[in-house]
């Protein structure tokens, strides 16, 4: 009896274990879940880290599991252990699809952001009235490229700069910070654009334009010293009162702030007048994540959650105005007077990085 007892014990014990697997691997409204493994832009963490996504997302069958990695640097990663990769732009995203061995591997762009730098307001201003950029008002306003770049390339300083005697914070070489443009997206778009302005308005394509835009590319990276591997460092740093004056990250950093109301103190969103969009671009590496990028893209919910994070969706326009229309003070949201340039093709872009770092 006692043995019968033990094995009827037993079976019961099994079977309770087996029940919790079921029930730990189902939402409570009953969903089964996927789960997946992805490596996603910084600047995305904090959308996929939101309770909000992760329950949206589990209610259309989905657990995701993010890391991170500067876009440019994921296409050396063991893509093998991955289900999706998820770059800032689609320029990324064509190497992580080749070093996969990846054929119509189906990527979407769910949503986008262009790049703005943003500025203490007392730097802004400055630049305004020496005219590298223009201000539609305290907080916002376009940065005049051609005017910047031609300063850069003067080595000129703030001090140079009618005005900034008034802001002891504004001291030596008038730049911007950006990020290492030979792993991360937003420094190796922002190349792209100046190295357009510089080429008389052109992508570069070949060896002569490398050649006539990699002085003045060096100097815009070499000024900087250190170069972070992400926009969210420098950008916290910022908003904390720390950092440089002029910093390049993503709007929808600055949106996702404002939407979520955190108070940005005395910052100023300047637009390039010549930019390049960042369109994040999901690489599916597994059949179990194909359905996810579909769903970030038409998703009701999920482009709701995403706007809430700052970003455009795609063909979103009319939401993404309604929803940051009490920030209109800091954001361009229709993109009013900003030229969208190409970028070169990936070996170009790469070796334009590579010659501005040195």
């Amino acid at each position: 009896m006692r043995r019968i007892f033990g094995i009827a014990l037993a079976v019961l014990l099994i079977g309770g274990v087996i029940a919790v697997i079921l029930i730990g691997n189902k939402e409570p409204g009953g969903t089964a879940t996927k789960t997946v493994r992805g490596v996603i832009g910084s600047e995305k963490a904090e959308f996929f880290d939101d309770p909000d996504v992760v329950k949206a997302l589990a209610a259309k069958g989905y657990t995701v599991r993010t890391e991170t990695s500067g876009s440019w640097a994921m296409d050396q990663l063991p893509l093998k252990e991955y289900d999706f990769a998820f770059p800032s732009s689609s320029e990324p995203a064509v190497e992580i699809e080749a070093k996969a061995g990846l054929k119509g591997a189906q990527t979407v762009k769910p949503f986008y952001s262009p790049l703005v730098v943003v500025a203490r307001a007392n730097a802004a201003k400055v630049l305004a009235d020496n005219g590298l950029a223009r201000l539609t008002g305290k907080n916002t306003g376009t940065l005049l490229m051609g005017p910047y770049l031609k300063a850069s390339g003067e080595d000129r300083t703030w001090q140079q700069l009618q005005g900034s005697a008034a802001y002891a914070e504004l001291t030596g070489t008038v730049f911007i910070k950006t990020t290492d443009p030979t792993s991360s997206n937003s420094g190796a778009l922002f190349l792209a654009a100046t190295s357009n302005v510089h080429n008389n308005s052109t992508v570069v394509s070949d060896e002569a334009g490398i050649e006539r835009t990699a002085p003045l590319l060096r100097k815009l990276i070499s000024v900087q010293g250190s170069l972070p591997p992400s926009t969210d460092d420098p950008f916290r740093a910022f908003i904390s009162g720390a950092g440089d004056p002029l910093i390049l990250v993503y709007e929808s950093q600055v949106a996702s702030m404002l939407l979520q109301k955190q108070d940005p103190g005395d910052m100023a969103v300047l637009y390039p007048d010549t930019t390049v969009n960042t369109e994040h671009t999901f690489v599916p590496l597994s059949e179990t994540a194909r359905e996810l990028g579909a769903l970030l893209t038409g998703d009701p919910k999920l482009r709701e959650l995403a706007i809430r994070h700052g970003f455009r969706p795609r063909d979103g326009l009319a939401e993404f105005t309604k929803a940051t229309e009490p920030h209109s003070a800091f954001l361009n949201q229709k993109l009013t007077g900003i030229r969208q340039v190409n970028t070169p093709n990936v070996k170009i872009l790469m070796t334009l990085a590579q010659r501005a770092k040195g």
